[in-house]
């Protein structure tokens, strides 16, 4: 984690948003809304809520599946279309796209998430840790 101040945003610059304070390290999630969602395994950092601050968001879109049972709500890019966010209302944390933030991010891959669900088009192994399910870790 790095406590250096943060900004990102989407790939046209629609949106963007400022985090004051540490980002969780990155998290590579494994679950098939996931990769559904990003079209791969999606690579997520996570902020408190209080933190994080918008600076356009305009453009801003939320999804929630209605079929899904996990409650939770992807943000997005209504212009280009970019990944953003995932945020469960139950939870204090929102994950950003650890791709969206700028460089230098200061955060590092240091492990996998749903690994009991990969795609069967690619195997994990780059020996980070794996979890079956959800680890804050």
């Amino acid at each position: 984690m790095t406590d250096e101040p943060h900004t990102g945003g989407c790939q046209c610059g629609a949106v963007r948003f400022s985090v004051e304070g540490s980002l969780r390290d990155v998290l590579y999630c494994h679950c098939s809304r996931c990769r559904k969602s990003h079209g791969g395994v999606a690579a997520y950092s996570a902020c408190e809520r209080a933190r994080l601050t918008f600076l356009s968001d305009d453009a801003l879109r939320w999804f929630e599946n209605p079929d899904s049972t996990d409650d939770a709500l992807r943000g997005f890019c209504g212009v280009c279309g970019s990944r953003l966010f995932w945020a469960r209302s139950d939870r204090s944390t929102i994950s950003i796209a650890a791709g969206a933030i700028d460089e230098p991010s200061g955060v590092r891959a240091v492990g996998h998430i749903f690994c009991a669900d990969p795609g069967d088009y690619y195997e994990i192994d780059d020996g980070l840790p794996c979890y079956d399910e959800y680890s804050s870790g």
